[in-house]
């Protein structure tokens, strides 16, 4: 059954991302030996790498029957990378002989094949090559290769710091194969009329496949000792942002819900008033293995007196910033960052009361980064 809601590549994306990958800069595809298998990947290293510094690592999954260049066709982080400083890699799956060796990471039918040392290996192999976060690395993936993301999250847990799947929800009996040891962050991007990947789950013969999004949320949400009831703003007219917090206000998951969405990539393909790969970094980059960086570093206590004592509003907001702060928090500087880590602007705060002007700014989400001493960030949404 599970094997029958894989989509296949369409030609003419094919066709689309050959031409592409022919101009393609900055990609090096390399190969690594794993369980008797030549296995490939494409690894984008972003200008700024030195060899001095870690950088994170996202691995980005293609989709049942997809490949590394059709992939990168239609969710090119490298763009991204290149603004925020971290590498992508673009890792291909293995031939399945139930499904005309196909390229699935999870068999078609039921097996004993498990790629989850693979990605072990192939972080090993990075690491040995470059400088890398062995606390920032992340992964996400389209369909198949969303839940393939799931995967890692529950079975590769001790690396996986956080997670988002596109056009996936969760294979269905999760605590019988699940068990990740730390709060992990996980957005997800779904379609509410996903056929492919139905939003409400999959239960066939009266065996059920896939959790329905709303189950898939509730896991991550209760492992996370989240609120399990979420909050909701509207992106857009066809995107609502649902959130799961913890009591002292830590963000664990995410969902952003295409309403009348299919089996897409947004920003590439389907909705176009969300960027998914944008979305996804500046998501996941907020996580390390220990959990949300802002809420880990920090106490609760610390973070609760934070947010007493330091208030930016409104939000969504149309023109201009207002900041309130406790007398403690003046000298302190802060940057507005897009939502790709790039730098719009930045300042002192100068007095408890102060206003920061943003009415050039186009529409979307930025952040709000208080400086290293305070370990704080607030999402802003700009209408």
């Amino acid at each position: 059954m599970k094997g029958k809601i894989i989509l296949k590549p369409l030609l003419f994306i094919s066709f689309l991302v050959a031409c592409l990958m022919l101009n393609a800069q900055g990609f090096i595809s390399k190969t690594i030996q794993h369980d008797g298998l030549t296995r490939e990947y494409s690894i984008y290293v972003p200008a700024s790498y030195d060899g001095n510094t870690n950088f994170p690592l996202l691995f980005n999954l293609h989709g049942g029957g997809g490949n590394i260049a059709s992939h990168i066709g239609i969710a090119d982080m490298s763009p991204i990378a290149d603004t925020a400083n971290f590498i992508v890699v673009y890792p291909q799956a293995r031939p399945d002989p139930s499904d005309g060796n196909s390229f699935n990471w999870i068999n078609k039918v039921p097996g004993t094949f498990d790629d989850v040392p693979f990605f072990s290996s192939l972080i090993d192999t990075i690491a040995s090559n470059y400088q890398i976060d062995q606390n920032r690395i992340y992964a996400c993936g389209y369909s198949l290769g969303g839940d393939m993301s799931f995967e890692l999250a529950c079975k590769l847990t001790s690396r996986i710091a956080a997670i988002s799947p596109v056009a996936r929800t969760m294979q269905a009996n999760p605590n019988s194969f699940c068990s990740p040891v730390h709060p992990t962050g996980v957005l997800t991007i779904l379609g509410s009329n996903d056929f492919t990947s139905p939003y409400n789950g999959i239960t066939f013969g009266g065996i059920e496949y896939y959790l329905s999004a709303a189950a898939t949320h509730r896991y991550w949400a209760t492992h996370n000792n989240c609120d399990t009831t979420a909050t909701m703003i509207s992106v857009s007219p066809s995107v609502e942002r649902y959130t799961w917090s913890t009591a002292s206000g830590c963000i664990y998951v995410e969902e952003l819900k295409v309403i009348g969405g299919g089996h897409d990539w947004p920003g590439s393909f389907g909705d176009m008033t969300i960027d998914a790969s944008s979305e996804i970094w500046q998501f996941v980059s907020r996580y390390d293995i220990n959990g949300l960086i802002e809420c880990s570093t920090s106490s609760i206590t610390k973070d609760n007196n934070i947010k007493k004592k330091f208030r930016v509003y409104p939000n969504p907001v149309k023109d201009a910033i207002n900041i309130s702060v406790g007398s403690e928090f003046i000298g302190n500087r802060y940057a507005i960052t897009s939502i790709s880590g790039q730098k719009i602007s930045e300042g002192k705060i100068e007095k408890e009361e102060s206003v920061v002007n943003i009415q050039d700014l186009s529409e979307g989400i930025y952040f709000m980064q208080l400086d290293e001493n305070i370990h704080k960030s607030f999402k802003i949404i700009k209408e």
